[in-house]
Order: structure tokens, then sequence, then C-alpha cells
């Protein structure tokens, strides 16, 4: 039976990674017909959405495909009646990233978009706006599966799970772009491996590599000894101790940087910025300015390979997979976060982790883990989970107290008096973005 066509929104559409999903829509278009295509923005993004959007038509326009795409800055009309809504939005834009890595530096700590007070004060903001996304969707698009992109992933996941009642599945292309690397390091298809991959968004480890059915976890940690290479284009490609590696027994995903090299991840973010007066946010501003100089230009059919410096690599392949995946009920394994429900037994139930799964049409099913986690493993996830439950508590019910019990135990701040400093500061920088906050013990803050 010819399955029907479907419609996608895509909330957030004028960002510049938007081109990576056109092309994977084009590439799968056969096994994933989209009819109708949806990039919706706010009006502050209506400039970039028109540039984008252009772009879009001429590579869809280039490809043959029947897709009709529709620009708009009307959220419900892009969501009513859709099949998936996607979500990458960034709440306060690339300016508000820009204060998040700064504000942290000015503690001596380290500002990381996702990761740490960084990420925090990106939670704050963006889940409540994802929350009332969700409104819309329970409304116009029971049936959707929203598929969300946007940043810190694993807590806007979890943060929808407990409070609406949509289908969400938490992406990242982290996990796709780890198998990709430990593909290429073997000189094998990934047709031909079977990596587990356990954690939370950007704190996961790979912790079993098998290839073509035989196990091979000792010797890729053997190579690698001393190895770069298996990072992100965002982050400092730091060398692992061997000897650490060994004795952790598991792959750490790129993030653990930040946290297994606390020092030197802090002190390198440190001189580069004294060095430039940039952080990571500043220099993104750059490569998006260059890129939508490039989208612009009339004879562009086809994403630039200058996306590839934005950090979204892979994106399109993870995000049209999955839907493609649900969609056909393929039944395939892919890295998701989802709900825990007894998987990592060390966690509660109802947060949101990051593990392989089955793929089916009602969405993806978590496989069990092929090993109890060792206590290396086990302990700090623990701990940076218990900062993520405060923190989606913090940032939907505007609680002073859960953020400061967050920001304190997070292996990144760690100390009262500098995280009650730290907490107050994103507050008030973000006060435009934080209504939640306005009030605390009957004074504005």
């Amino acid at each position: 039976m010819k399955k029907r066509q479907l419609k996608i929104a895509v909330i957030g559409g004028g960002s510049s990674y938007t081109p990576e999903l056109i092309d994977g829509l084009i590439r799968y278009h056969d096994m994933f017909p989209v009819a109708d295509l949806y990039l919706v923005d706010i009006e502050a993004g209506a400039e970039k959405l028109k540039v984008v959007g252009d772009l879009a038509q001429r590579m869809i326009d280039a490809s043959g495909k029947p897709i009709k795409l529709h620009l708009t800055l009307d959220r419900r009309e892009a969501i009513r009646g859709a099949d998936f809504v996607t979500t990458q939005i960034r709440v306060g834009m690339l300016d508000a990233r820009s204060r998040d890595e700064k504000i942290p530096l000015a503690h001596h700590l380290i500002g990381q978009e996702t990761t740490g007070a960084g990420g925090f004060a990106k939670a704050l903001r963006t889940i409540p706006v994802i929350l009332d996304i969700c409104k819309d969707i329970e409304e116009l698009a029971p049936d959707a599966f929203m598929i969300n992109f946007t940043n810190p992933a694993g807590l806007v996941t979890e943060a929808v799970s407990k409070y609406s009642r949509v289908k969400s599945v938490g992406l990242c292309n982290l996990p796709i772009s780890t198998k990709m690397q430990i593909a290429e390091l073997y000189g094998v298809p990934q047709t031909e491996m079977y990596i587990e991959i356990v954690g939370i968004n950007h704190l996961h480890w790979t912790t079993r590599v098998m290839i073509d059915g035989k196990e091979m976890t000792g010797d890729f940690l053997d190579k690698l000894s001393g190895a770069k290479g298996i990072s992100m284009a965002n982050i400092p490609d730091l060398e692992w101790d061997a000897e650490f590696i060994q004795s952790l027994g598991a792959l750490p995903c790129a993030y653990h940087r930040y946290y297994y090299m606390k020092e030197e991840m802090l002190r390198e973010i440190m001189e580069h910025y004294e060095a430039t007066g940039k952080t990571r946010a500043d220099e993104v501003k750059e490569v998006e300015a260059e890129l939508f100089e490039l989208y612009k230009q009339p004879a562009l059919t086809s994403k630039p390979p200058q996306l590839e410096k934005r950090g979204g690599a892979y994106y399109s392949e993870a995000a049209v997979q999955l839907m493609k995946s649900i969609y056909n009920d393929t039944g395939d394994i892919q890295t998701v976060n989802v709900r825990n429900q007894g998987i990592i037994p060390c966690l509660p139930d109802n947060v949101a982790i990051e593990v392989n799964c089955v793929i089916k049409s009602d969405g993806p099913h978590a496989l069990s883990l092929s090993h109890p986690l060792p206590p290396q493993i086990r302990g700090l996830l623990q701990v940076v989970k218990a900062y993520e439950e405060l923190t989606v508590e913090a940032a939907v019910h505007g609680d002073y107290a859960a953020a400061l019990q967050a920001l304190t135990i997070h292996p990144l701040v760690g100390d009262e008096q500098t995280a009650k400093a730290l907490l107050n500061d994103l507050l008030e920088q973000n006060s435009g973005f934080l209504p939640q906050f306005q009030v605390r013990s009957g004074q504005t803050l």
C-alpha cells in the first residue's frame, strides 16, 4: 500500500543548519516523501529565513523533487496537521550564546554552549519556549513526532517528557559523527560495525565496538592511545592519555574533555579568549556571516562545504534517518535521547538518556545495555544527571533554589559561593528571557 505524503514543520527554519536538512530530505525523498515543508521563524529571524528559504527552493528545484516549500512567521500554521515537527531554535540568538560563554569565564570557569554554566543558562531560556511550542503541537498536530535538535538536547528532551504529552525524540549529531569516525579508523563501512553508546546528551561513552560481528573493544581502546581525531569541530581536539583511556574502559565523547581535562580546557579557552577577544560564539557569528553571503548567491543550489565549520556536520543524516525510520517502521538502530524507563538502572525512570534504540513506527525503543556501568562511568553520570533534573525544575518553575543547587553540584562549578555569584550574573544578564525568575521573595531580580 502506498503511504501518504508528509508535512514537515521546521521551527527555527532560518537557521544556518537548514540547508543540511534540505539536503537530507532531497536525498532520501524516495523513502521519505515530503510533500509540504514549512520553514518557520520569528520576526527577528525573518531576513535569515528569506535567505535560507531562497536557497532551499533552489536546492529543491535543482533536485526535481516534488517538495512544496512554505516560508512563514506563523508557527501555528506550520504545525497544523504536521507529521513531524523539528526544532532547531536558539533563544536569544548568538548574542545570548556569547554571554553564556563569557559570563563563566569572568568567574574563571569554563564557558561552553551546552556544558556547565553556559548550557545551564541556555536551558533556562530554551525550555519554556520549547514547552510553549509543545502546547501548539498538542492542539494542532497531536499525532506528530517532535524531533528536537535544539541544545541542550538532553535537557530539552527531559523537560518535554515530563511536562508535555508530545511524542518527542532528542537528537544530536555527535553519536553519528562518532560512528563515522570509528568506521573510518578501521576502514570499514558503517553497516559492518556496531557500537554501543550509553549516557546522556554530550556526556556519553562508547562502551563496546564490534566489527563484522567480532568483539573489538579492547583493540579499539589500544588504537586510542594518544589519539586525536575522534572529536567535533567546535571542541579543541586534545589527546587522550593512553593509561587513562585503558583505566576508563570506554571512549569518552568529545565533550568529556571539559570534565576529564578541565584545567587544560579552561586554560586553552582563556588563552584563546585573551589573545583574540573572541569565544566560540563570536567565531560562529563570523562563520554564519560567511555562510549567509554564500547562501545569497543565485548560482548556489547545494549546501556549501563551509557549513561543516559551523559544527552541524551530519545533521541531515541524523535527522532524516530518524524520521525516515519512523515513517517506514524500519527497526534499525540509532542513538537518540529518550526516556530512561529502567535502561540505565542507576538513574530515575523519568529522566532523558542517550542510548541505542530500535526505531519503529511508534518511535524509539531503547536497547538493554550489554554490561552494567562501572563506577568510573556511573559516578560522573549520576552527578551530571542530578544537575539536569534540577535545571529542568528551575527552568520550568523559576525555582531559584533548584538553580543554585544545580550549579553548585555541577563538576565544572562545584562551589556554593561561586555558584551563587554566577547564578545571579546569569539571571541578571538574561533577565529579558527569563520571566519565570522575575520575582523572588517579593523582590524583582
